[in-house]
C-alpha cells in the first residue's frame, strides 16, 4: 500500500519542515511510515511552490496547486487504497498502520478512520479507498466546506477507538500528536530518543 504525506500548509503555524531532533518534522513522518511493513512508498503532496524545499527533505514530493488540502488530496488520488497522513506528525507508530491496513483489507470499508471518545475523527491518519473518497470531497467542496475533518459526513468509514486500541498499548496515542510548536518540537525530539 501507498502512504501519502498531506505537508501542504494552509494556516500560518503548520511548518512541515520545522526541525525536530535535527531533521524536518516532514522527514520523520516519511522515515515511520517507512517502518511500516505495508507500506511500500511513500507520496508528499506539496505546494508547487515549495517544490524545491520539499525535495530536499522527501523521497517523492508531489506538486500541486489548490486552494487548500481537500483540493490537493482530489488532485493526487491514487487508483487504489492508500494510508493518509499529515506531514507534522513525526511519531506515527508503524505498527499502527500495520494494523490499520490489514484491518482495512479484511473489512474492505470506505475508509477506516481512528476516532477519539468525544467523537472527533483523526481524517489525516486514515485508510481511504480512492473513489468514496473522491465522492466525499466533491459532496464536501460542494457544501462549502474547506475542512478536511468535514469529509466524515459524506463517507461510510468504519470508526477505530483510539481509547481502546490504547487500552492494549499506550504508545498508540502519539501516532496523533502534530507538531505545532517550540513545546510539540522538544516533546516529539524528547520521545523519538525513547522509542
Amino acid at each position: 500500500m501507498r502512504a501519502y504525506i498531506l505537508a501542504f500548509p494552509e494556516k500560518r503555524w503548520e511548518n512541515y519542515t520545522v526541525p525536530v531532533a535535527g531533521e524536518p518534522v516532514v522527514t520523520l513522518t516519511e522515515r515511520r511510515l517507512l517502518m511500516s511493513k505495508r507500506i511500500e512508498e511513500v507520496i508528499t503532496v506539496v505546494r508547487k511552490d515549495r517544490l524545491r524545499t520539499y525535495s530536499l527533505h522527501v523521497s517523492n514530493p508531489l506538486p500541486v496547486v489548490a486552494r487548500n488540502k481537500m483540493e490537493a488530496l482530489l488532485k493526487v488520488l491514487p487508483g487504489e487504497p492508500f494510508f493518509l497522513a499529515e506531514g507534522n506528525t513525526p511519531l506515527i507508530m508503524p505498527f499502527l498502520v500495520n494494523y490499520m491496513t490489514g484491518l482495512f483489507y479484511e473489512n474492505e470499508p470506505e475508509a477506516l478512520i481512528p476516532v477519539w471518545r468525544d467523537g472527533t475523527a483523526e481524517t489525516t491518519h486514515a485508510v481511504y479507498e480512492p473513489n468514496a473518497l473522491e465522492d466525499a470531497i466533491n459532496a464536501a467542496l460542494a457544501e462549502g466546506y474547506r475542512g478536511l475533518s468535514r469529509i466524515t459526513e459524506f463517507i461510510e468509514y468504519e470508526p477505530l477507538s483510539i481509547e481502546e486500541l490504547a487500552k492494549r498499548n499506550p504508545k498508540v496515542t502519539l501516532s496523533f500528536f502534530r507538531v505545532r510548536n517550540s513545546f510539540d518540537v522538544r516533546f516529539a525530539a524528547e520521545t523519538l530518543r525513547k522509542l
